[in-house]
């Protein structure tokens, strides 16, 4: 008797695609993308997402968006945008998904979950894009799980704040198959310029490098306000002053002014940042590297949370440096300082967060 031993191969479609292959499979799937060829799904229509996705809908993509609420996506349904129920409903009509959502748990979610996530409803040949700021370790496995489905997945966190998203002139660090990412050029282009970091997960690390450097300096944009002001200065003058020298900078620019006008509105979250910053620093104990400016910057955004402010937008970190010092760069008058926010809905909620947590220095009035 003769044993023949045969060695058993698993069907090809069940294994994961090589790269080169995928490779391969993305240019047939993604040959060019253009409106007329390519189907764009958005889940995260936030203060960010609702600009950037405006870009592409008006530069004439098919889109079709997600956002647990339904409000906040309406403004592109009014420009033709279609919404879905769950992001596996937008990942089943799009070629592309992008995503800006808010935690590393909601990103999970949205992308990962095996029921409702995007990616159990991505076809062979899809890809993902997740612009959140995130963990650089999520981003990894994200890639693998995409692989695993012989689709692709980009990590590309955006730096710019809201004005950037409205502008379309955001820095966009990715992450990923360099080859995708070319590919996806002509999204991004809409969006701003996109620049490739590396391996997966390397997009996620530069965007944190990038806080690191913005939550520095902003507390140093804070301080030195209050040492103006403290030492007599008119304060709008001094920033007008040093903006062309070198203490001028991107931070001083967007948010000099509006410290100035008590605009708290924001560009990018409390809240996010403190989630941000706290990626850094996890970040930073793996690496054994000590940043103690990064955080000291997390302890005093964690105190602006603390006390209401998680809302606010980042600029207001001047609130938690008046309170620690006792003072306001507001004129005092009967041991109270008059701040006015323009008449918009959100900016109630955020005027009432100030009057509960910075009494007795402020008082509110509001102007149309």
């Amino acid at each position: 008797m003769i044993l023949k031993i045969v060695k058993r191969i698993s069907p090809p479609l069940l294994l994961p695609l090589s790269h080169h292959f995928l490779s391969a499979l993305l240019r047939r799937t993604m040959s060019t993308v253009s409106p007329s060829t390519t189907r764009v799904g958005w889940i995260g229509t936030g203060v960010m997402g609702l600009s950037m996705c405006g870009h592409l809908l008006k530069a004439g993509y098919t889109l079709t968006v997600f956002n647990r609420t339904i409000s906040k996506a309406q403004p592109l349904l009014d420009l033709g945008a279609k919404l879905a129920d769950s992001p596996r409903a937008v990942a089943s009509q799009s070629d592309v998904v992008f995503t800006i959502v808010g935690y590393p748990s909601d990103v999970r979610s949205v992308l990962l979950d095996p029921t409702s996530g995007a990616l159990s409803g991505l076809r062979p040949g899809g890809v993902l894009v997740d612009m959140t700021t995130s963990e650089p370790s999520l981003a990894v496995e994200i890639s693998q799980s995409a692989a695993a489905k012989n689709c692709s997945s980009i990590d590309a966190p955006v730096t710019g704040g809201d004005v950037g998203a409205k502008n379309g002139t955001l820095a966009i660090l990715a992450g990923g198959d360099e080859t995708v990412v070319n590919k996806l050029i002509p999204l991004f282009a809409l969006m701003g310029k996109v620049n490739y970091m590396g391996a997966p997960g390397k997009g996620q690390f530069a965007k944190l490098a990038n806080q690191t450097i913005i939550c520095s300096t902003m507390l140093g944009l804070v301080e030195g306000m209050m040492f103006a002001h403290k030492s007599g200065l008119d304060v709008g003058l001094f920033l007008k002053a040093i903006s062309v020298g070198a203490a001028g900078s991107r931070s001083l620019d967007l948010y000099g002014g509006r410290i100035l006008k008590r605009d708290f509105e924001p560009g990018f979250y409390v809240n996010h940042f403190v989630k941000d910053l706290g990626i850094c620093l996890k970040e930073c104990q793996n690496m054994g590297l000590a940043l103690p400016g990064l955080a000291l910057a997390q302890q005093l955004y964690l105190s602006l949370k603390a006390h209401g402010g998680g809302n606010l937008g980042t600029q207001a970190l001047i609130v938690a440096l008046e309170r620690l010092n006792n003072v306001s760069l507001e004129e005092q008058q009967a041991g109270s300082t008059k701040v006015t926010f323009p008449l918009f809905t959100r900016s109630n909620s955020m005027c009432t967060n100030l009057f509960l947590n910075t009494q007795p220095y402020f008082s509110i009035s509001f102007e149309k």
